[in-house]
């Protein structure tokens, strides 16, 4: 074999191969990861967790999907930057600037995001709580209809004139739940 040909083989097998698997490996988990979620929220929303009268199965799974797809999101981004720094470590990249760049980064954006880290906070305590659920008639500020969808951000409210109505979970101060007896 030739000096060329032998050079080009160990340089494949070198760093991209390294970063073949490293994206590999990443899909892999990510596909694992996101199953084994949507497992654990299937059989969350089917479980018969309030027994009796109050069992809301709607309600379960709506909450249930909400967390799945947080917990989801969550997961995809942790293993594509791992995945995304591992490869560029491969590449030979000093990742200690870019680690410490990141931190002082992530004080900014914290400082400037504390609306939106207070609408999730504030959407993931009234999930846990079960202030209301999709399909509840509610009363929130100046606005009273009928929820059609929650988030951890934004609840949604059809009002009776047919307005759709956005509402950030941190600015809800006061409900009032006209369907929980």
């Amino acid at each position: 074999m030739n000096d060329s040909l032998q050079n080009a083989l160990d340089w494949i097998s070198g760093t991209p191969l390294r970063v073949a698997i490293i994206l590999i490996s990443a899909m892999i988990a990510q596909a694992f990861g996101t199953r084994a979620i949507e497992r654990a929220m299937n059989r969350l929303a089917t479980a018969d967790l309030v027994p009796g009268p109050r069992n809301i199965v709607a309600r379960q799974k709506e909450r249930a999907r909400t967390i799945g797809g947080v917990l989801s999101s969550t997961l995809k981004t942790v293993i594509w930057v791992v995945a995304t720094a591992m490869a560029l470590g491969e590449f030979g990249f000093n990742l200690g600037p870019l680690i410490a760049s990141a931190g002082i980064l992530g004080v900014a954006l914290g400082l400037g995001a504390q609306t939106l880290v207070r609408d999730v906070l504030s959407g993931i305590f009234m999930l846990v709580e079960d202030q209301y659920g999709v399909g509840d008639e509610i009363h929130i500020q100046e606005v009273e209809g009928k929820v059609e969808k929650v988030g951890l951000r934004i609840t949604q409210i059809r009002d009776k004139k047919g307005v759709l109505w956005f509402i950030r979970n941190g600015e809800i101060l006061l409900v009032g739940n006209k369907s929980k007896n």
